[in-house]
């Protein structure tokens, strides 16, 4: 049986090795179970998501560890996608009450109209690496309250922490044959979903993976597909008072995560002229940031990338903005060739003929420099993505020009491009998503609406058209 191997991206040692999932037997296990859980009462299904709330919390300090060691995360980041693990579940159940409530309406000759929610059947989940425990969770806690079954596919990256997540649902309670895992890499990935037994995928991932997906299930308009997906995200920053706290949102906002945020911001668009002031400030913070292994101490701001290949993309990616005209304002750095650590890098790309627009998924910020505000808005909107945008900025007016004007699914003032909340929607437009928002909205495409017109016993006329009797 062919295995998978993981590997800490901070050093380079085994972390963990696993056999390679037989996809059909994980979707037959899902096909025979779920209906037993979908019969079972919400509030059964809802305690039971608690009790899994609770078995994170007390496992809460391996569990961290291990998202640590697997992406190369500060551990204090991989605490806090385990809180929002935590956390996921109350959300959800809330989610579920607001968005999926049963109503009834009165209706003519003492009838009554009954909206209620029945769950898909089997939905397969597809991970990525960067959140390995929050992002997939995200899809999978509301499934499984609607009465759905899953399964639950990590990035092969990251399959260490998605065994950890499995076994945590089951352990609280959760039927194994309701949430069951598949260890592998691409072919496994595509295998599950093409599999004609699935009801749905929900993804969280690259654009190009999400329009394959987006295309694959064109023939198959009966399955739900909900693709959460990346950014070429813009930060503008505009007469603002303050550069130094300018400056610290827009290096959160860059480099958090080593910058693999589907909502990091790629872009920095500053105004001609006065633009000198905010890029020193960006720069210099961002030359204080610490990167390190994830347990070091102090702990550091940011950890490696992924993986070798991913910091060699980038690195080519830097490097061929460079050939084509852009000029550098700190450089990509790579301190050990062995190991994907790589600084927080500028680029002032304002020269660059057809700048391509590409999620670089890594520590680089691109400075576009413009005229006017209008021309600000104009360069924020120029990608074919749409997840998330901020404006830095005090005045008022110059917001609402911006909100009303970015064609985006997260519109920021004053904040960071990231840190989306999971008590709202969360989701883009283009080719950042299909406007299916996860977070709080996903209960929407983890159950559909049933409409019935009800009466206790038959009664109904005909009151015009009928010859007399």
């Amino acid at each position: 049986m062919p295995t998978l191997t993981s590997h800490e991206p901070a050093t380079g040692a085994l972390l963990w090795e696993g056999e390679v999932t037989e996809v059909n037997a994980e979707i037959a296990a899902a096909v025979a179970g779920w209906g037993a859980w979908a019969a079972r009462p919400l509030t059964f299904r809802v305690e039971t998501l608690r009790r899994f709330a609770n078995v994170v919390r007390q496992r809460a300090d391996p569990f961290a560890d291990l998202i640590a060691r697997e992406t190369g995360k500060p551990l204090w980041e991989a605490r806090t996608e385990v809180d929002a693990v935590i956390g996921k579940v109350d959300i959800s159940v809330a989610a579920y009450a607001e968005r999926s409530a049963q109503r009834r309406m009165d209706a003519p000759m003492g009838a009554r109209v009954a909206v209620r929610h029945k769950p898909h059947g089997v939905l397969a989940v597809l991970g990525p690496f960067n959140f390995p425990a929050h992002l997939p969770n995200g899809h999978i806690v509301p499934a499984l309250i609607a009465g759905n079954a899953v399964v639950f596919k990590p990035s092969e990256k990251t399959p260490a922490v998605g065994a950890f997540l499995v076994d945590c649902y089951r352990k609280a309670g959760v039927p194994a044959e309701c949430i069951r895992l598949v260890i592998g890499g691409p072919d496994e990935g595509k295998a599950l979903a093409g599999h004609p037994q699935i009801d749905g995928l929900l993804f969280t991932g690259s654009a190009r993976t999400g329009l394959a997906l987006n295309r694959q299930f064109a023939s198959t308009p009966e399955k739900i597909l909900a693709l959460e997906l990346g950014g070429n995200n813009p930060i503008v920053v505009w007469d603002v008072p303050d550069v130094q706290a300018a400056a610290t949102i827009v290096v959160q906002s860059a480099f958090a995560t080593a910058g693999q945020r589907c909502t990091a911001a790629r872009r920095l668009i500053v105004e001609e002229g006065r633009h000198a002031a905010v890029i020193e400030a960006v720069a210099a913070l961002a030359a204080r940031l610490v990167v390190d292994h994830p347990h070091a101490e102090p702990q550091p701001f940011m950890g490696p990338v992924i993986d070798n290949v991913a910091a060699d993309q980038l690195a080519a990616s830097f490097l061929a903005l460079l050939m084509r005209g852009g000029r550098v304002v700190r450089h990509l750095e790579r301190r050990d060739p062995e190991r994907p650590y790589l600084s927080p890098a500028i680029i002032d790309v304002t020269a660059v003929a057809d700048r391509p627009d590409v999620e670089l998924f890594g520590p680089v910020l691109q400075v576009i420099r413009v005229p006017d505000f209008e021309a600000a808005i104009a360069e924020a909107n120029a990608t074919r993505y749409g997840l998330s945008a901020s404006l830095l900025s005090q005045t008022p007016q110059s917001y609402d020009r911006f909100w009303a004007g970015l064609r985006a699914g997260v519109i920021n003032w004053n904040r960071p491009t990231n840190g989306a909340p999971s008590n709202a929607p969360f989701g883009g437009v283009g080719w950042s998503g299909n406007h299916r928002p996860s977070a709080f909205y996903a209960a929407d495409y983890c159950a559909y609406p049933v409409v019935s017109n009800e009466a206790e016993q038959p009664r109904a006329t005909i009151g015009i058209g009928l010859r007399d009797a």
